[in-house]
């Protein structure tokens, strides 16, 4: 017996515990041994179907052939030179195709990090730079990531904040509407106007930084009337408005990216994730009058950029428009919305079923009573799920929701066993066979 084959999750998850940090955290006790397109085997040989995609990183599946034949071309050149030290073309040649397909006739520029923790630390970085002010508004419930200036900027406390303040300051928080909360968009509007009476003037804010889908809150879309009239207040402000793309982006919402439906026009674009196809690498893009506000020296990184990834990038771009999975994200996402809305019937602990192209969520609740979350009926069907070869992951101030994020290549055969699994589930769930 080799020693991978004598490798257990068990064994595995011991060394773990020993070796790893106890803040570094893991959905599911297992580990992987291949992974193909929406399927992932373990460790032990078992088979599940993968409703996550790394957190919405494998857009276009896991190993799509296109994006290996492009990292091993490239593996065979060089690995690492330093963009700083010595350029290549891969780098400018992707900065090129994402000036193109940014939304907007302005002239673009582009850059590369490593992390959409770092394309957002940056994007601030630009916007201070370009207005000269040093305010930030962000909202309640976002997420853009765990280094301390993202962490001010992350509007959930529990766990991603707790014990590691004080944060850098001139950021501000403001509510972002949703229905099944509570929030109204007059409520979220009229949250940034105290911001303006109450914490800082209008005229010090550089940037108002928004998902156009809430990522970690609970996958919840900003209504287009939002984002509009988020452009225009920032306009009438002179303000740089920043769309934190790193997890809608590159078509999981059904468009290149989700802040297109509304027709709005962000100053700067985060993106990470999906852009890499499972390799590390975000960017900034924005309007190249802001984006040329940093002095030389003032962006980079060892890393960014890195020979490799960029080489996956490209491959994953041309993924999404040779294979139309644009259009294939927009048809997945309303088989999953009406799945569930079906299911809602049955099943009165669902209480919202809501999405924007292939980035869906569900909402539990006990009893169907909206002001009762219930975390312990998403945790309870994860658990099981997995049990029955199914990945899925929550997410949600509250926990209560469950998100998913298929790979866009997903076959349709796949796609249906892992939403039957999780109707099976629901049913042994409300029969009392699983327990919460």
């Amino acid at each position: 017996m080799d020693a991978v084959s004598a490798q257990t999750n068990v064994r595995l998850m011991a060394r773990r515990s020993e070796a790893l940090p106890r803040g570094v955290s893991q959905s599911h006790p297992v580990f992987a041994r291949k992974a193909v397109n929406a399927e992932i085997w373990d460790i032990e040989g078992k088979r599940y179907i993968d409703f996550c995609a790394g957190i919405a990183v494998v857009n276009t599946g896991h190993c799509h052939p296109k994006v290996v034949a492009a990292i091993r071309s490239q593996l065979e050149q060089y690995t690492h030179t330093c963009f700083q030290v010595v350029a290549y073309e891969g780098y400018v040649a992707l900065a090129e195709r994402l000036n193109r397909l940014a939304p907007g006739s302005a002239p673009k520029r582009s850059f590369f990090m490593n992390t959409g923790a770092e394309a957002v630390e940056n994007a601030v970085k630009i916007a201070r730079a370009s207005t000269g002010r040093p305010g930030v508004i962000a909202f309640n419930g976002a997420f853009h990531g765990r280094t301390l200036l993202t962490l001010a900027l992350t509007g959930k406390a529990v766990p991603y904040k707790t014990g590691f303040g004080p944060f850098p300051g001139d950021i501000f928080h403001a509510p972002y509407p949703s229905g099944i909360h509570g929030v109204s968009i007059d409520a979220a509007l009229a949250g940034i106007e105290k911001i303006f009476k109450n914490d800082i003037e209008a005229s010090r804010v550089a940037a108002i930084l928004i998902e156009p889908v809430q990522g970690e809150g609970g996958y919840i879309p900003a209504p287009a009337e939002f984002l509009q009239t988020l452009r225009r207040l920032c306009d009438q402000h002179g303000i740089l408005l920043i769309s934190d793309e790193i997890q809608t982006g590159v078509a999981r919402t059904g468009r290149m990216f989700a802040i297109e439906h509304s027709g709005v026009i962000p100053d700067i674009i985060t993106l990470a994730k999906g852009l890499g196809g499972g390799t590390p690498i975000s960017a900034v893009v924005g309007r190249a009058d802001v984006m040329d506000a940093a002095a030389p020296g003032g962006l980079g990184g060892t890393y960014g950029g890195n020979p490799l990834a960029c080489a996956a990038a490209l491959a994953v771009l041309d993924i999404v428009e040779e294979e139309g999975l644009c259009r294939r994200s927009v048809a997945i996402g309303e088989h999953i919305r009406a799945h569930f809305s079906g299911l809602a019937k049955t099943f009165p602990c669902i209480g919202d079923v809501r999405g924007l192209g292939a980035m869906n969520a569900v909402e539990f609740f006990t009893g169907g009573d909206t002001t009762k979350p219930s975390a312990e009926i998403t945790a309870a069907l994860k658990a099981e799920a997995l049990k029955r070869g199914l990945m899925l992951l929550n997410c949600g101030v509250n926990g209560n929701v469950l998100r998913i994020m298929v790979p866009l290549t997903i076959q349709d055969a796949v796609l249906e066993e892992g939403l039957n699994i999780i109707g099976g589930v629901l049913g042994d769930l409300a029969a009392g066979k699983v327990q919460v």
